[in-house]
C-alpha cells in the first residue's frame, strides 16, 4: 500500500497541472495562438534556463557516473538506430517517418525526470538525474534533427542539420552550463538566485501548456500510426530497457533516473521541431497528447513495480 501511495504522490502533481491547462482551455482563458506563444516561450526560455541552472548547480563529483551516462546514451542510440530501420518498413510517407521515430525514442525527460526524482528522493538528491539530463537531452535533440532531416521531403544538407543542432536552445544552455562547470566560473549569488527563480517557472508552466494543447477531435485520422507510437514509447521501450538496466546492476537513484528517461512521454518540443522541418506536425501533436495522458498510468505502474521489488 505504501508503494502505491508513493507512486500516486509522484504522478498526481504531473496529472493535476495538465488538468489545469486543459481546464483553462475549456473555459476560454487559453486559445491556440496563446498556447503556441507559451509553448515557444517554454522551449526557448524557461526549459533552457532550467537545464542550465541544473547543470550549473550540480555536484558532478558526487552524482557523476560514467557507467550510467554511457549506458543511457548507448540505449538511446540503439533505440534510434532500430527505429531508423524499422519505421521506414511500416510507414511509406517521409513526413510521418521522422515524426514517428522521434515520437518513440525521445522522451520528455527534462519535464518529467526532475519531478519524479524529487518526489522519490527529495530535492537535495537529484544530481544523478540532473547530470543524466545534461548528457541525454542534447543527444535527443541531435538525433531528432537527424531523423527529421533524413526523412524530410526537402532534403537537407548535412551542414543545415548541424546548424539546426547548434541553434537548439536546449543544446546551447547545456553547453553554457558545462562551460561554467569546466572553467569554474561562479555567477554572483544575485544572478544565480534570479535565474533559479526563472527556472522554477519551467516545469509547472510547461505541464499546464501541455494540458492546454490536448485536442481529442482528430484522433481517428492517425489512429494506426498513433497506436504504434504510443505502444512503442510507453510499453515497448520501457519493457526492453528498464529490465536491461536492472541486469546491468543499476539500483536506487540511478535506476529511477533511467526509468524516468525510458518511461516519460514524448517531448513537447517534438511538435515544434516537426513544424520547423515541415513534417507531419499534426501527428506529432497527437503523439505528445496521448503519450502524456497515458504515461500517467504507465509511470505509476513502473514506479510501483520497482518499489515493490525494492529496486528503487
Amino acid at each position: 500500500m505504501n508503494n502505491i501511495l508513493l507512486s500516486a504522490s509522484v504522478v498526481f502533481p504531473l496529472f493535476f497541472m495538465m488538468v489545469i491547462g486543459y481546464t483553462l482551455k475549456i473555459v476560454g482563458i487559453f486559445n491556440e495562438p496563446f498556447l503556441k506563444q507559451l509553448n515557444a516561450l517554454c522551449f526557448k526560455v524557461f526549459l533552457p534556463t532550467l537545464l542550465f541552472i541544473n547543470i550549473y548547480t550540480s555536484d558532478f563529483s558526487g552524482g557523476f557516473s560514467a557507467k550510467l551516462i554511457i549506458f543511457a546514451m548507448c540505449c538511446v542510440v540503439a533505440a534510434f538506430i532500430i527505429l531508423m530501420i524499422v519505421i521506414p518498413l511500416i510507414e511509406p510517407k517521409n513526413t510521418n517517418r521522422g515524426v514517428m521515430i522521434q515520437g518513440i525514442f525521445r522522451s520528455n525527460y527534462i519535464l518529467f525526470g526532475l519531478p519524479i526524482a524529487t518526489a522519490l528522493y527529495g530535492s537535495a538528491n537529484t544530481s544523478t538525474t540532473v547530470i543524466l539530463i545534461a548528457f541525454v537531452i542534447p543527444l535527443f535533440n541531435l538525433l531528432s534533427v537527424v531523423a527529421l532531416g533524413v526523412f524530410s521531403n526537402n532534403k537537407q544538407k548535412p551542414i543545415d542539420i548541424i546548424k539546426q543542432v547548434l541553434k537548439n536552445p536546449l543544446i546551447i544552455s547545456s553547453v553554457l552550463g558545462f562551460l561554467f562547470i569546466v572553467t569554474g566560473i561562479k555567477m554572483p549569488l544575485l544572478f544565480e538566485d534570479t535565474i533559479s527563480d526563472v527556472a522554477g517557472v519551467a516545469t509547472p508552466l510547461a505541464l499546464i501548456v501541455l494540458g492546454g494543447s490536448f485536442n481529442f477531435g482528430r484522433v481517428g485520422k492517425y489512429k494506426k500510426l498513433l497506436s504504434i507510437c504510443v505502444i512503442g514509447k510507453l510499453l515497448i521501450v520501457p519493457l526492453i530497457f528498464i529490465p536491461i538496466s536492472v541486469l546491468f546492476g543499476f539500483r536506487g537513484m540511478e535506476l529511477s533516473a533511467l526509468m524516468a528517461m525510458f518511461a516519460s512521454p514524448t517531448a513537447v518540443s517534438t511538435y515544434t521541431m516537426a513544424q520547423n522541418s515541415k513534417s507531419n506536425d499534426e501527428l506529432a501533436s497527437q503523439i505528445v497528447v496521448f503519450d502524456s495522458i497515458i504515461s500517467i498510468i504507465t509511470i505509476f505502474i513502473c514506479i510501483a513495480t520497482l518499489k515493490y521489488l525494492n529496486l528503487i
